[in-house]
């Protein structure tokens, strides 16, 4: 022991340059390997207790700054005994070099003998070690001695004076334990029955106040503290329906201002905080007008109606429907106090709704027996072989990942006038008709009629600007929408047309022409010109208008010129007939022969 002391006393710099010689002089014989053995570890254990009992006792009210000093040539403050011998014992078992538990043992041991000041101090040792404590293989070695060392540390507070203490610790026994530690979860869902609220129970003299509303307002509490008792009694549940009914009564009929909210600021009332109000029924009075404490109350009723949706594991326990229909209707009525009540009552009520929606699925986690959700991190998968990786653009393909590395200012390329430029019909095909060239040889599989993209603009221009051409498409390719002029001579004849299509193309058209205008002779003869003796016949008119012979029968005889006259209108009404005849044909030749083409 008077090598460890002269060695945490003495020995300056940090603990890895002489820790391990240290413990190696300590153990008589020396150990062979850097790790002590099992016996070597508890004798150890015991000469490091021993030390730090012997630290404590020649200590003064400061433990933990026992042995610190200044340095008057370096002004600065050396470290104390204490924490030097835990520095030294935590780096041993972080290097494995001893017992991991045993650090946690000593913090242990120093609680139980300090004082609650002192122990303070001894806690923000551990919280500036919480990193290195919290290591998997101290962890383990040491958690449910760390969890025994803070609830004893709770056991000794006082949770009516010793609040932000109390904090600290649950504080640090939720960072230090995973959220999946079943140590913390309650899981039989026990209630704190010890919290009891004490009140007066007959009124004083010269207290001007309702001590019935008194009485019934503090009465509430036992049913908070104790939920299960108002679910399983119906009794009960009448009862407390009927004590919330007046408190809700009494908080609507006397509302609180915006003078009175921002007369109390709960902002800076919350260094003093306290976790239980005074019952005195001299400051009922003034606690009814206090929005703080309006609001506690309120909250507390919201707590409660979310435990009775949904109380345990069981089914069974679920209230009746009557009983939900009170519920509802109940808490309709505390929201809307909890919004009406000063300062910022809307933002209020919407961050307890967000708490107890959260706390849902705390609840649900546990009825389904805490299932593990940490997953671990997943291991890079190593590529075997010579499998190629998928390339990744940067733009989602090779194309736009090209055309955004064409301009180093893009946004200027953007913006330039000359960047949309519509090529001819002439230019754009002139690559397709150089490999349909056999002079130029260039092989099938290169020519450009097998690139998609360049077929579909093809297309797209050819129907925008060169409508005859487009046509060819469902004939002759995408080889015949190639203008005429840029083919080599001995192409050309094969996607020409033939002299016979258009002879038919344009004695059709001539055709549809002539019919076109005998339609329009027809309509142009008025009915009323055929009467009497002065009818007129129009050269052009065909026989299906009127019978020439039985007009003039009925009239005398014709003289030599009207029979000239009557022989040529039949002649021009047969070759009119005729000609429509063939048109008709014709068309439906032409028909037959597309429908044919189609097929």
């Amino acid at each position: 022991m008077e090598v460890l002391k002269r060695a945490i006393m003495e020995q300056p710099g940090p603990p890895e340059t002489f820790a391990l010689q240290m413990v190696q002089e300590v153990i008589n014989p020396p150990p062979k390997q850097s790790k002590l053995a099992q016996d070597e570890n508890q004798f150890l254990e015991n000469v490091l207790r021993l030390l730090l009992q012997e630290f404590v006792s020649a200590s003064g009210e400061k433990i933990m700054q026992f042995g610190q000093s200044i340095d008057d040539s370096e002004t600065e403050t050396t470290q104390g005994h204490i924490p030097r011998l835990l520095d030294i014992t935590l780096y041993l078992c972080e290097k494995e070099h001893i017992e991991g538990g045993m650090i946690f043992q000593l913090l242990e041991d120093l609680t139980e003998m300090s004082t609650m000041e002192n122990c303070k101090d001894v806690f923000g040792y551990i919280e500036s070690k919480q990193d290195i404590l919290g290591k998997r293989e101290l962890f383990a070695r040491g958690k449910l001695v760390m969890l025994r060392t803070c609830n004893q540390l709770l056991r000794r507070l006082s949770k009516a004076n010793d609040v932000v203490f109390c904090g600290r610790i649950l504080m640090f026994l939720a960072r230090f334990f995973p959220l999946s530690e079943r140590s913390a979860l309650n899981i039989k869902g026990v209630f704190n029955t010890t919290n009891v609220t004490k009140y007066e129970k007959e009124p004083l003299e010269g207290i001007c106040i309702d001590f019935n509303f008194y009485q019934t307002f503090w009465g509430l509490q036992e049913y908070f503290s104790s939920p299960t008792s108002v679910n399983h009694a119906p009794a009960k549940w009448k009862k407390f329906t009927t004590s919330l009914s007046v408190v809700l009564n009494t908080f609507e009929a006397q509302p609180l201002s915006d003078e009175e909210g921002d007369a109390n600021n709960l902002e800076e009332e919350a260094v003093n905080f306290s976790i239980k109000y005074l019952t005195s029924s001299k400051l009922m009075g003034l606690e009814l007008k206090d929005p703080s404490f309006r609001r506690h109350v309120l909250v507390q009723c919201l707590i409660l109606f979310d435990y009775l949706k949904a109380p345990g594991k069981n089914d069974t326990d679920l209230p009746s429907e009557s009983i939900k229909e009170e519920i509802t209707s109940c808490e309709e009525r505390v929201k809307k106090l909890l919004q009406l009540t000063p300062p910022k009552g809307r933002e209020f009520l919407c961050k307890i709704e967000h708490i107890l929606e959260r706390e849902k699925n705390w609840v649900w986690w546990k009825r389904d027996g805490c299932l593990p959700y940490e997953r671990q991190p997943i291991e890079k998968k190593t590529v075997q072989g010579d499998k190629k990786r998928r390339p990744r653009w940067r733009l989602g393909n090779k194309e736009l990942s090209q055309l955004w590395k064409w301009a180093d200012q893009n946004p200027n390329a953007l913006t330039d006038p000359h960047r949309v430029q519509t090529p001819s019909i002439m230019e754009y095909w002139k690559p397709l008709a150089e490999d349909m060239d056999p002079s130029a040889g260039i092989e099938a599989e290169y020519h450009h009629k097998n690139k998609r993209v360049y077929c579909w603009k093809g297309l797209r221009l050819a129907a925008r600007q060169d409508l005859e051409g487009f046509s060819k498409f469902t004939d002759l390719g995408i080889e015949g929408v190639v203008p005429l002029e840029l083919l080599a001579p001995d192409v050309r004849s094969k996607y020409q047309a033939k002299p016979n299509d258009r002879g038919k193309r344009s004695k059709k058209e001539e055709t549809k022409a002539n019919v076109h205008q005998v339609e329009e002779n027809q309509i142009a003869t008025p009915a009323n010109e055929i009467d009497g003796e002065d009818v007129k016949t129009d050269t052009t008119a065909t026989p299906m208008e009127f019978d020439a012979t039985t007009v003039i029968g009925t009239q005398g005889g014709p003289t030599p010129d009207e029979h000239q006259k009557q022989s040529s209108d039949n002649d021009v009404g047969q070759e009119a007939g005729q000609l429509e005849a063939d048109a008709e044909v014709e068309a439906g030749i032409i028909d037959g022969e597309t429908d044919a083409d189609i097929d």
